[in-house]
């Protein structure tokens, strides 16, 4: 399979501009450790509330007419769900999207209100269903992470972290960046490592639903069990496994993943809302912790972690909070 470049990567991010906001590289004086010193990309920012709209707009965007025409589908268990409808709406394309019976209702909700047809499933189910209906209606599919559209489009987010640590004049050493199927990490890795020679990328993921990490520790692609993944707080994590075009590029560009306690990602999400004045989901979260809890074992000094989303259900805020 061929691997994003970066001229794909300078087009999507010609395609998304004025769609997408072109998020800060933000200092975090109030992170810094022994081991380093912090700044974060707040993806929660975005209009839908999470990086995906990147992917998603660029995917979109680049359908030709009869395409369009058609329709989409996708599946999701919120942030792409919601990235989907937004540009569907914003392009006049008509939305479907197959969303797992356990997604959190803040993100079902906000994916209707954005005018898609949301289609609830069991969660065995959510990846068989896109394709029933591709057959059925002829839409075309767009998926969460596995397009190479859909991976340019995340990596601007890796064009814009390179470009802000230039200005600032900052040697940024690691970027940590969540994982789930590996489009956000695709993309983010290819942009850095085309862009800033010498940064190393580093994965992080729930240790509740580690499939990357066991992958990449293995060097092949390994499934686990939706039982397995779906234990885990952070529900925008809970793929089963790395794509098979986000592997190739894990492979290529990505020099480690690691994992987080669920302990470890509420407590990030509770020093992102107090310190960092950030409301982050637990998904959105995993990478400050790992920063937080972790940075001493994790190689170099100076950090950026993404702040991949912030659609967190109030109550589940709350309860953190008052923990």
């Amino acid at each position: 399979m061929a691997l994003v470049t970066l001229d794909e990567l300078r087009e999507a991010q010609r395609r998304i501009a004025g769609v997408a906001v072109r998020t800060p590289l933000m200092p975090c004086p109030w992170a810094d450790r022994p081991w380093g010193s912090l700044h974060l990309k707040p993806e929660n920012l975005q209009p839908t509330g999470a990086f995906k709209i990147r992917g998603a707009y660029n995917r979109l965007a680049a359908l030709t007419a009869e395409e369009r025409a058609r329709g989409v589908v996708a599946q999701s268990s919120g942030n792409h769900a919601q990235a989907v409808a937004y540009a569907a709406r914003e392009l006049g394309i008509k939305a479907v999207i197959v969303m797992p019976d356990t997604s959190p209702e803040v993100k079902v909700e906000n994916t209707r209100s954005y005018g898609a047809e949301v289609i609830l499933v069991d969660m065995t189910q959510r990846d068989d269903l896109p394709r029933e209906l591709v057959e059925r209606h002829g839409y075309v599919w767009v998926p969460p992470y596995d397009d190479p559209y859909v991976i340019a489009g995340q990596g601007t987010t890796g064009l814009e972290i390179s470009d802000d640590a230039a200005a600032l004049d900052l040697d940024l050493q690691t970027v940590l960046v969540p994982v789930s199927g590996g489009g956000l990490i695709s993309g983010v890795a290819t942009a850095l490592k085309l862009t800033t020679p010498g940064v190393r990328i580093i994965g992080v993921e729930p240790a509740l639903a580690g499939d990357a990490a066991e992958s990449f520790r293995a060097g092949e692609r390994r499934t686990w069990p939706h039982a397995d993944t779906y234990r885990t707080i952070a529900d925008g994590l809970r793929t089963t496994s790395l794509g098979e075009l986000p592997w190739e590029h894990v492979q290529a560009y990505v020099d480690d993943i690691v994992t987080v306690s669920e302990e470890e990602i509420a407590e990030a999400v509770a020093v992102l809302a107090r310190r960092g004045r950030l409301v982050a989901e637990p998904s959105g979260a995993v990478a400050t912790a790992a920063y937080l809890f972790h940075g001493e074992e994790l190689p170099g000094s100076r950090f950026a972690a993404v702040v991949s989303g912030g659609n967190v259900e109030p109550a589940l805020l709350a309860r953190i909070l008052a923990m």
